[in-house]
């Protein structure tokens, strides 16, 4: 079994020393769905200066599927999701989830759910060790803090609370995981209450006639950045001996969703008021954990990481040919998409009954639509034919039974509708026209979890800007409003992450033009930390040994990939960059239904 560092090193270049006998102090800083194209001196000073005087990475890759927890697995494991199996923020788990109300289709966005889907995978679904968890055992003092959900896949396995810090939105309630008798004095002595704030108005997304928020995510924000800056640090700092920190931020991404600045409208869509104000609250709390860096002395020896899980776009709920947008919901505008388009598209072509498996899998009746878009195709809810996650900017469809021809007819039916672009299916159904194989993308490895049969990506294009990626619209199976924000396409307005270094252990003044990922980063972050951490699969990232003082560029080839076409003509394409044996992906889909994916690149 290879470790992690060595299957980083295949096919690339040989790494610099590491000159200091332990490690520098680490922080890994997430802003959730910030896109590079809108971090300016304007917009987001602190991160604008941390890029210019240390590496600003100029070729940047979300994971796709573009979905946060999938992000959070390719970060905290330097692995691919074909490993990790996050394959998105609703999988399909295959069996029903206590923490999810008994759903087969959990939202992993949950502690008691990654506990629960944990339990049924032996112990740890995305069957590879997390840096967090390494790091502590080498001896580090380890910290995550932020997002629910994102911020526990670092350490996940781990759920006292003795260990690794944990704190998010459930810190102090059920199924939170508990305080130490340690940090509990730390916050009490620096008056910080036990139990998390919430994010009262930001968490308000409105409805088809109410507009969402129009405030930014700032007190739960300003709660977690005292926890890490006012009882973290300190405690680290008192322990001498290095720390590891991930720091994950809601905003922008939490505020971009639920923005209400663009109720029915794809303009400003994204790029109001009230998104802006999220992306200043993103960079305000990093400059608050760089001014305590330095008023603690710990800055000199401190490396930090900046990234995005992924970029983001403003949603369309429009289509000509959908099924389920010619009917009537109570709740839906009059031929909009409903939230579960796809799986009520795929019941009716297939004329089966359709359950929700987020409502104790009740049938779903003509002019209603799945409570999350979930959704069991089938004769019986309890065996179901077809299952379907439904995500955002593209969707899962499992098929329990692995039937050959069923996925050749949800294939068929899929690619007539205009909200398709681009369809990736598993390589143990063989080759269908039209498709490309999961393995293509990454999607085929050695996860534990199960594998999806069909992944459909969602039609995305620009509304017209100087910068298209800071103005990108997707297709997206959402409760969510047109107009509102979203991404997990295929895009490379959701492929494309904002990413920067700055620290001792990384170059001053450097822009990398490398090809690099958030699988990348886990990798990356391993190497500085001195972590040799065993793999069980092969799908990885690389060292980001360009970025590094006396780093050397690396080869980088390009590729595009084409499948053959169905009966009309249709093909997936996928455009590919390589740095040895690691894969980047810019953008797939049908070229010209995909932004980042012109119509040129068919042929």
């Amino acid at each position: 079994m290879r470790s992690l560092i060595a299957a980083a090193l295949l096919g690339s270049l040989a790494l610099p020393a590491l000159a200091q006998t332990q490690p520098h102090n680490m922080i890994l800083f997430v802003a959730d769905g910030l896109r590079p194209g809108m971090v300016n001196e304007q917009t987001a000073p602190a991160m604008t200066a941390l890029m210019k005087r240390g590496v600003r990475f100029a070729n940047t890759h979300s994971l796709f599927p573009t979905f946060t927890t999938a992000n959070a697995s390719g970060m905290a494991t330097g692995h691919l999701l074909g490993d990790t199996g996050d394959f998105s923020n609703t999988i399909y788990t295959g069996f029903a989830v206590p923490g999810a109300g008994g759903s087969l289709t959990p939202f992993l966005e949950s502690d008691p759910v990654l506990g629960d889907v944990d339990s049924h995978f032996a112990g740890d679904y995305l069957n590879e060790e997390t840096i967090l968890k390494a790091a502590r055992a080498a001896g580090l003092s380890t910290a995550t803090i932020g997002k629910l959900g994102p911020a526990l896949i670092f350490d996940h396995t781990d759920r006292t609370g003795q260990n690794t810090v944990v704190v998010d939105d459930s810190t102090g309630r059920k199924g939170g995981i508990p305080l130490s008798e340690e940090l509990a004095k730390r916050l009490a002595a620096a008056e910080l209450p036990a139990e998390a704030l919430t994010r009262g108005n930001n968490a308000k997304a409105g409805n088809a006639k109410t507009p969402g928020t129009s405030v930014a995510n700032v007190d739960q924000q300003r709660y977690f950045v005292d926890v890490a800056t006012k009882a973290v640090l300190p405690m680290f700092k008192d322990r001498s001996k290095p720390f590891a920190i991930v720091f994950w931020s809601r905003d922008p991404d939490g505020t971009q969703h639920n923005q209400g600045d663009s109720l029915g409208r794809l303009v400003p869509g994204i790029n109001g008021p009230t998104s802006l104000a999220s992306i200043k609250n993103a960079d305000d709390n990093l400059a608050a954990l760089e001014a305590a860096l330095e008023q603690q002395g710990l800055a000199s020896t401190t490396d930090i990481l900046l990234t995005s899980d992924h970029g983001f776009s403003t949603i369309s709920k429009e289509s000509a040919t959908s099924w389920a947008a010619s009917r009537a919901y109570a709740d839906v505008p009059p031929s909009q998409l409903p939230p579960g388009f796809l799986v009520i598209d795929v019941a009716h072509a297939l004329d089966l009954p359709l359950a929700d498996p987020d409502a104790k899998a009740a049938p779903v009746p003509d002019g209603a639509h799945p409570k999350r878009g979930n959704g069991l195709i089938g004769d019986d809810p309890a065996h179901p034919q077809v299952v379907v996650a439904s995500n955002g900017g593209s969707d899962l469809v499992y098929l329990p039974t692995g039937d050959k021809a069923l996925a050749a007819r949800i294939v068929a039916a899929l690619s007539r509708q205009d909200y398709v672009s681009g369809l990736f299916v598993d390589d143990a159904l063989g080759k269908i026209p039209g498709t490309l194989p999961l393995s293509a993308i990454a999607l085929k490895g050695t996860a534990v979890t199960p594998m999806p049969a069909i992944v459909v990506n969602f039609r995305s294009f620009s509304t017209g800007c100087n910068d298209p990626t800071t103005c990108g619209v997707e297709v997206a199976d959402t409760g969510l409003q047109q107009g509102q924000g979203m991404h997990g396409s295929f895009s490379r307005a959701d492929t494309r992450n904002i990413m920067g270094a700055a620290g001792p252990s990384f170059r001053t003044r450097f822009e990398d033009g490398a090809p690099a990922s958030n699988a990348d980063l886990g990798m990356t972050i391993a190497h500085l930390l001195q972590l040799k951490i065993p793999g069980k699969g092969t799908l990885v990232g690389r060292v980001l040994g360009e970025a590094l003082p006396n780093g050397a560029m690396p080869t980088v080839q390009k590729l595009t990939l084409r499948s053959e076409p169905d009966a009309t003509g249709l093909r997936t394409v996928v455009v590919t960059q390589t740095v040895g044996g690691t894969r980047y992906f810019d953008a797939a889909g049908y070229p010209g239904r995909t932004l980042g994916l012109p119509a040129d690149t068919a042929e």
